[in-house]
């Protein structure tokens, strides 16, 4: 009877949620139908993960803690990470966000570390690896007398690796690399991402050290050290340095920097080992092969006439903390060393979501000290619960087995079940599920504008604001839409101020807050905190250096920052001819160019999946004119879409669109039928036509050198969607495209 009567409580989904769930999670059966329903999918987990408790209590009653979760999950108060909802109770098993991986000196180490992370995105997993016990390129290599190609070489191989598994179609595979800022090859890997086309499997940070922050301070020089041998390879002015890496975030968001012996001072095992990486997103400081499950509270649920739910916030920390444990037992892990750690440590990692929703709920604008009190007050809350609900646990089921000798072991402050309990995750996809805000994140936009398949323009509005703009009697569907132009209600007369005030997103926050709030955050969490920076296009690179001091002065672990477009646009090199835009069209009197009698073109040949494609690209006097195919093959449906797109870019050129703007649509594009590896590969026929106009652009002097995936990052290249910068991702928040995840 109780069974038959939670059935009947089913989640509340909005239309993004649906169209998430249906796409990435649901289970489905060979043909692709779908098998289940939200609530069963919710159901098949709960019941999963409340088996476990049968491990430590035969008697256990498994069905009331399997109803406690599955309430949990459906009123959207806690979420676990995507791989638990995806995988629990069902086949594959494997439950885990977030794996490191040891990268050894040596070419079996190496390569035994590619077939492990394959297996691991494999299995839904993201890895963290440090290159730093790495040799630098060009040292000596004994058993060969012949030299050492250095990290960022093995990097490729990595990010091939990466590319080529796909994970079953459901997650994306997504690597953090780094590499000590002492390291001989420090200044490469610094670069190794200026090119936007190289490493795209990858975040990259430089690992930080306390020794290297104190000499920028003095503006000193500081040793670097050869991995192989321990010895000082020479020195490097520690604030040149500095100012490289802050320089290459300015200009696209890469490195972000990690403070490696913040994370070791907090590692509550240091004699099992030592701290070298993170997870893909940077807030879960892992060691070599271990894991880490995450879950977050929707801080948003937790708001009830406008006072916080103390009571049930403790409620739901303690479910969280015992599924979370829970998640360890029953996972299915893909490899054995990675299970043994794993299990010896125990480490969760409980965080938030709906932050900015809570504030909005309360009144408090996202950028004022009392939001900042706020954070710091919330976490400490949730983090000294959750030691708590950890501690009880220990009680029954024991202490984590690697307690002796840890942290906690030498305060004398009691067992507890978890080496860690707190960890600031980003929520892209589950907070789409539970139409919250992400993880501690400002909103993205109040309200954005979306074109879907059949060319409709959506206007997609926060809940929240719609809500009290009906309420208020100022709603109208123009003003939304004005809203989304602008980006801000900022300078929206028709939106009251008072909530104005309350409404302001990533970009009406100074970058300062961001670490503020992160900072706040990060004062009660037991591992790191995933937050992104966001900057204005027009920020300096002295904003930048400003934020990342400010980070390391208020004790964050790291810092992500993402500069407005800088990811949007290609950087053009100097001595090369630029594009000139053309004047503004006006379509009423727009004249399509007439064709002479004669043109002088060139002729490429790609290779597709279909055959071979010949690209003809034909110039007037004026420049670009129009663009031909032949297929190698005659005739068939390659063939005719080909000519297709010859002819519509011809249309275009002849009426005064840019060539830029031809590949920016074009490229990328992908279909069955591939063709080439690595900067060779050819996704589809106008994959090549693009990757031909961008040859014929090179040639002609003009740099056209980017990629869909680089260039194109306003825009989700599943749906078309707005895509966040969250934690080093990109995150869509209408069908859950994610770059990381």
């Amino acid at each position: 009877m109780k069974e038959a009567k939670s059935q009947q409580n089913i989640p509340k989904l909005s239309g993004n949620a649906r169209t998430v769930l249906e796409k990435r999670y649901l289970r489905r059966d060979k043909e692709g139908k779908i098998l289940e329903a939200p609530e069963d999918m919710f159901r098949r987990v709960a019941k999963a993960i409340a088996a476990a408790d049968r491990n430590f209590d035969a008697s256990a009653d498994i069905e009331s803690d399997a109803e406690k979760f599955y309430q949990m999950m459906i009123n959207f108060e806690f979420l676990p990470n995507s791989p638990t909802l995806m995988n629990a109770g069902r086949e594959l098993g494997q439950l885990s966000a977030c794996f490191v991986l040891p990268v050894g000196d040596s070419m079996d180490e190496i390569f035994d570390a590619v077939k492990y992370t394959a297996l691991i995105h494999k299995s839904g997993g993201g890895t963290g690896f440090s290159f730093s016990r790495l040799r630098p390129a060009n040292d000596v290599v004994m058993s060969t007398t012949g030299i050492s190609s250095g990290p960022i070489s093995f990097m490729r191989v990595f990010d091939i690796a990466t590319e080529t598994i796909k994970q079953g179609g459901t997650r994306r595979g997504a690597n953090m690399g780094i590499l000590r800022v002492d390291h001989p090859d420090i200044m490469d890997f610094i670069m190794c991402k200026a090119d936007q086309k190289q490493l795209n499997n990858f975040n990259i940070s430089v690992g930080l050290t306390e020794a290297f922050m104190k000499a920028v301070e003095k503006d000193e020089d500081y040793n670097i050290v050869n991995p192989r041998n321990g010895e000082v390879a020479g020195t490097l002015n520690a604030s040149k340095v500095f100012h490289r890496i802050v320089k290459q975030a300015w200009i696209n968001g890469e490195p972000g920097i990690i403070f490696l012996d913040r994370l070791n001072n907090d590692n509550p095992t240091p004699h099992v080992g030592e701290i070298e990486s993170t997870n893909p997103c940077g807030e879960q400081p892992l060691l070599p092969y271990e894991s880490c499950n995450l879950g977050s509270i929707n801080l948003g649920k937790m708001v009830e006439k406008g006072e916080i739910r103390w009571k049930r916030l403790k409620e739901v920390v303690k479910s969280a903390v015992l599924f979370l444990d829970n998640v360890i037992e029953v996972n299915s892990y893909p490899l054995p060393q990675i299970d043994e750690i794993t299990k010896t440590n125990r480490k969760i990692g409980l965080g938030v979501m709906g932050w900015a929703d809570m504030l909005i709920f309360l009144g408090i604008p996202y950028n004022a000290p009392e939001a900042i009190a706020l954070g710091e007050k919330v976490m400490s809350f949730i983090n000294d619960e959750g030691h708590a609900a950890s501690r009880e646990l220990a009680a029954k089921r024991g202490a984590f087995p690697n307690f002796i000798g840890s942290v906690f072991d030498k305060k004398g402050t009691g067992i507890i079940r978890n080496a860690t309990v707190t960890t600031i995750a980003p929520t892209g996809t589950i907070s789409i599920i539970a139409n919250a805000s992400s993880g501690v994140e400002p909103l993205f936009a109040v309200s954005f504008v979306r074109q879907v398949m059949d060319n409709n323009i959506l206007v997609d509005v926060n809940p929240h604001f719609e809500r009290i703009a009906k309420e208020q009697g100022f709603y109208s569907v123009e003003l939304m839409q004005r809203i989304a132009e602008h980006g801000t209600v900022q300078d929206i007369a028709e939106v009251p101020e008072e909530i104005r005030k309350i409404f302001v997103t990533a970009h009406d926050i100074t970058p300062e807050v961001h670490i503020e709030m992160q900072a706040a955050f990060q004062k009660y969490t037991d591992n790191a905190v995933s937050k992104t920076v966001n900057f204005p296009n027009d920020a300096s690179i002295e904003d930048v250096e400003k934020v990342f001091r400010l980070a390391y002065k208020m004790d964050c672990k790291g810092v992500t920052i993402y500069r407005d477009g800088s990811r949007d646009m290609q950087v053009l090199s100097t001595g090369k001819k630029e594009e000139v835009a053309p004047p503004p069209i006006d379509e009423k009197k727009l004249i399509k160019r007439e064709r002479p009698k004669a043109l002088k073109g060139w002729t490429y040949q790609m290779q597709t999946g279909c055959g071979p494609l010949y690209v003809t690209v034909n110039e007037d006097k004026s420049g670009l004119f129009e663009l031909f195919t032949t297929m190698g093959k005659a005739g068939g449906c390659a063939a005719s879409q080909c000519e297709a797109i010859g002819r519509m870019v011809s249309l275009a050129w002849r009426s005064g669109v840019q060539a830029r703007q031809v590949v920016k649509q074009l490229l990328g594009i992908s279909c069955h039928a591939q063709s080439g590896f690595g900067d060779n590969k050819v996704l589809s026929c106008a994959d090549a036509v693009a990757k031909a106009i961008q040859t014929h652009l090179k040639l002609s002097g003009v740099d056209a050198d980017f990629d869909q995936k680089s260039f194109d990052r306003g825009a989700c290249p599943e749906c078309g969607g707005v895509v966040e910068h969250e934690g080093g991702c990109s995150v869509c928040r209408v069908c859950g495209y994610s770059e990381c995840q």
